[in-house]
C-alpha cells in the first residue's frame, strides 16, 4: 500500500468510527481495536467510493459469539437490519474471518456487502449509481441459467452464493478480497465487474 493510499485509509476508519455507535452485548467490552478491524473492514469494501459513510445503519452490535436474533427467531454469526438500522456480528467469527485468508468466508464482508447492496439499490448517489450499472452485469451471472449452472458446476463459489441475487454479491466479493488471482485467472470478466462495481483500482 503506498503512503498516499495508506493515509487515506487511516483517515476513512477514523470518519467510521466516529460516525458510528459500537455496542457490546453479553458484557462484550468493545475495545479500539474491535473498532479499528470493523472499521477497516467497511473501509476496504467501500474504499472507491466518494460517500461512503451512508446512513442506512448506525449502530454496530458485537456479540461475543453466535447469538440469538430476535428479528428472524434464529441463530446468527451476523446480519444486518435495516428498519433497526443495525449491523450486528459474532466477534469469535468475525475474527475468523480475518485468520483464515484462503477460504473465502469473511463475516464482515459479507454483512457489509448486504448494507452496499441494499443502499446502492436505492440511492441517486453516484457511486450508487456506478455499483448498481454493474451491479446488473455480475447479477447476469445469478440470473443466466447457462452462466448459473457452469459457476455451481466449476465449485469455486461455495454452495451459498446460490441460495439468493443478495447472497451471491456478497459470497462474490468476499472471493475478490480473499483469493484476487485465483478469481481474476478463473473469471477474468467476472473479476473486471466487480472492480468496476465497487470502483476498485489496484494501482491507487
Amino acid at each position: 500500500m503506498s503512503d498516499r493510499k495508506k493515509i487515506y485509509f487511516e483517515h476513512r476508519v477514523k470518519e467510521f468510527i466516529n460516525h458510528y455507535q459500537f455496542v457490546g452485548k453479553e458484557e462484550l467490552l468493545v475495545t479500539d481495536e474491535m473498532r479499528v478491524v470493523i472499521a477497516g473492514t467497511y473501509t476496504m469494501l467501500t474504499f472507491g467510493m466518494r460517500d461512503y459513510l451512508i446512513d442506512l445503519f448506525k449502530t454496530i452490535i458485537i456479540y461475543p459469539s453466535t447469538y440469538f436474533s430476535t428479528a428472524s427467531q434464529q441463530y446468527h454469526k451476523g446480519e444486518f437490519n435495516p428498519i433497526m438500522k443495525v449491523v450486528a456480528f459474532s466477534w469469535e467469527d468475525f475474527v475468523l474471518g480475518h485468520k483464515t485468508t484462503n477460504d473465502n468466508v469473511n463475516l464482515g464482508l459479507h454483512e457489509f456487502s448486504h448494507v452496499l447492496h441494499f443502499y446502492c439499490l436505492r440511492s441517486n448517489n453516484p457511486s450508487a449509481i456506478i455499483f448498481f450499472d454493474e451491479f446488473n452485469k455480475v447479477v447476469d451471472y445469478y440470473n443466466d441459467e447457462y452462466l448459473h449452472k457452469n459457476l455451481s458446476e466449476n465449485g469455486y463459489f461455495r454452495a451459498y452464493a446460490y441460495e439468493n441475487q443478495f447472497e451471491f454479491i456478497s459470497v462474490v466479493l468476499e472471493h475478490f478480497f480473499e483469493t484476487p488471482q485465483i478469481f481474476k485467472s478463473k473469471y477474468p470478466e467476472l473479476y473486471q465487474n466487480v472492480a468496476s462495481m465497487i470502483n476498485f483500482k489496484e494501482d491507487f
